[in-house]
């Protein structure tokens, strides 16, 4: 009777599961005709329950272009009461409030609850990642965290105090709070690091873009991570997203981007001395080197974003008073950026020594024994021997 009532109100894409929980097969279909169905729910217990099934059932189905949105009803009435009592504008309204799917996620662990310790804290990060660990896309499970997160620092941080004041045994809380040297130190050290952390980071996204450029072959193999990754300088997010555009599709990838983009771009990029360095742009075409190179520049990079971010979070968490957990927490984190960033100073260059004691390069060696070995010493010989 719903979608007799939202038929003749003048909605004509309804359908609805005859009073059974959807399935997978129903969400298939459904997102055949449409990229992100609303689904309609009564604002009662059971359409709240019915809701929660849905999300759990889609999770691991969700991709690019495949989604979700839930439009809640108002408590007590289905859709053909809701016409019947005001309207088809009315229902108009409901559907163009529809949330996101994350949304309800979120609610769903959230509503009724208290989280006034780190425990119940942590027992909610634990339940969210276990849920978003079932999304298989892997640009979405990223675009699911990140969400979550934002939602998590508007939780948390609303129920911050302003300002605290610092305990002194014997002498009660005061004003004029500053904070401990021991604190100080670590947000000072952690300030230092964000300063070089940010030249660095745009080293490697250089890197990582212009391999990408000079080895097209590669990029099917990267395009998950290329479409997390948060590019800070404005000439880099063009050129990501122009490698997302064209891909490995294009015959001639760096032609299609100056083309998009024109010659600017790309010629900055591969001027930087620092680019013009790395293995996969001096050896292109060949995959095996490409791949190695992504995979350690975008591993160093997301590890050092990953302990930056954990560094910001304790900040967060501090709220003006510090003890033994949260500075060991900080220290952890800035040593950890230091491990993900001391491999770069490191020579890795490997070496063989000479008759006479000297270290050699091993590549440039074996490159000079191979050239001297197609030179000829006889009176005009000019050819191998």
């Amino acid at each position: 009777m719903d979608v007799i009532a939202l038929s003749e109100a003048g909605f004509g894409a309804v359908v609805a599961p005859l009073g059974t929980a959807i399935t997978e097969d129903q969400l298939r279909l459904m997102w055949r005709v449409s990229s992100e169905p609303i689904i309609t729910l009564d604002g009662d217990t059971a359409g709240q329950r019915a809701a929660m099934r849905v999300i759990d059932l889609a999770l691991p189905l969700l991709e690019a272009g495949q989604g979700l949105r839930f439009a809640v009803l108002p408590q007590g009435l289905d859709p053909d009461d809701l016409i019947r009592a005001q309207g088809a504008g009315a229902m108009r309204a409901v559907l163009d409030a529809a949330v996101p799917m994350v949304n309800l996620l979120w609610q769903r662990e959230t509503a009724g609850r208290d989280f006034d310790s780190p425990e119940r804290k942590a027992t909610l990060d634990k339940t969210l990642r276990a849920v978003i660990a079932t999304i298989k896309d892997p640009s979405i499970r990223g675009h699911y965290g990140e969400a979550i997160k934002q939602m998590r620092w508007a939780l948390f941080g609303a129920r911050k105090p302003a300002a605290r004041a610092a305990f002194v045994p014997g002498a009660g809380f005061g004003r004029g709070f500053k904070q401990p040297p021991a604190l100080a130190t670590a947000g000072a050290k952690a300030s230092v690091l964000a300063g070089g952390a940010e030249v660095q980071d745009h080293l490697r996204e250089a890197v990582i873009l212009a391999t990408l450029i000079a080895n097209p072959d590669v990029v099917a193999q990267f395009v998950s991570d290329l479409e997390q990754l948060d590019c800070r300088d404005p000439g880099h997010i063009a050129l990501r997203d122009a490698i997302l555009r064209h891909g490995a599709a294009a015959g001639d990838l760096r032609g299609a981007i100056v083309a998009d983009l024109g010659d600017g771009p790309l010629e900055k990029l591969f001027a930087q001395r620092h680019v013009a360095i790395s293995p996969a742009i001096r050896r292109p075409g060949q995959p095996e080197v490409a791949t190695m190179c992504l995979a350690e520049e975008l591993a160093k990079l997301n590890a050092r974003r990953g302990h930056a971010r954990e560094i910001e979070e304790a900040m967060e968490d501090i709220a003006g008073l510090a003890d033994e957990g949260v500075t060991w927490r900080l220290g952890q984190a800035v040593r950890a950026v230091d491990r993900a960033d001391r491999g770069d100073g490191e020579d890795r260059t490997e070496y063989e020594t000479g008759p006479n004691g000297a270290r050699m390069n091993k590549d440039e060696r074996s490159a000079l024994d191979a050239l001297l070995g197609q030179i000829g010493f006889g009176k005009g010989q000019i050819g191998p021997k």
